[in-house]
């Protein structure tokens, strides 16, 4: 099997792994629970959640790559916003968010292959496999995504008082504490992705591949 055809099935199984994550995800919201009554609700507000829409991310870039359509620039910047919400996602969760919970069953299997499958076969998937297309403008263009989300989060959060993650509680922390907290994960983010930047001009690229894209 050549390199390239080697690096499309590793994307491929990517997308079908936190494909299969989201689904389970999905199927464990048709028992009640949490704040929401319907299933719609439910299914509604997952997708608010930085760990779902990076796993998405994730989805939507593997399967590009799989098919070999993975060059144009709003797909490098969906790339590198699922490369580096996908390891945040990771580490916040390791680090603030594991053990918060206690979970079975479908939702233990989700969460993780959510937060710790998918990371893994995402940056495995870059660092061996995935087309060196990333420029600096890449990099700016990719923090709309966290700030688009941040900003949406606490403004409903304001209405109705929900928050998907304790560190961006408002109502709990303050605005104070939630904008340092939100400052730490914004550099770390930040970091994370003009390292990738950086590290993507050095690592060795897929045999047959060609920087045409990058210029």
């Amino acid at each position: 099997m050549s390199s390239k055809a080697l690096a499309r099935l590793w994307f491929g199984v990517t997308a079908v792994v936190v494909l299969a994550a989201l689904v389970i995800q999905i199927v464990a919201l048709v028992a009640p629970q949490g704040r929401y009554a319907s299933f719609g609700g439910r299914v509604a507000n997952l997708f608010t959640y930085f760990t779902i829409l990076s796993n998405v991310l994730v989805l939507i870039t593997s399967a590009a790559f799989a098919l070999g359509r993975g060059s144009s620039r709003l797909m490098r910047v969906l790339w590198l916003d699922a490369l580096v919400g996908i390891v945040v996602t990771g580490v916040v969760y390791q680090v603030a968010l594991a053990g918060l919970y206690e979970l079975h069953g479908l939702g233990l299997a989700a969460d993780i292959l959510l937060h710790r499958v998918s990371p893994v076969l995402c940056v495995l998937g870059w660092l061996i496999f995935a087309p060196r297309v990333l420029e600096w403008r890449t990099v700016w263009w990719s923090l709309v995504y966290p700030l688009v989300w941040l900003v949406f989060t606490l403004v409903r959060g304001a209405i109705d008082g929900y928050y998907p993650y304790p560190f961006v509680n408002a109502d709990n922390l303050g605005y104070g504490q939630v904008a340092l907290n939100c400052l730490l994960i914004g550099v770390f983010f930040i970091v994370l992705a003009s390292g990738a930047q950086v590290a993507d001009r050095r690592l060795t690229r897929v045999p047959g591949e060609t920087r045409s894209a990058d210029r």
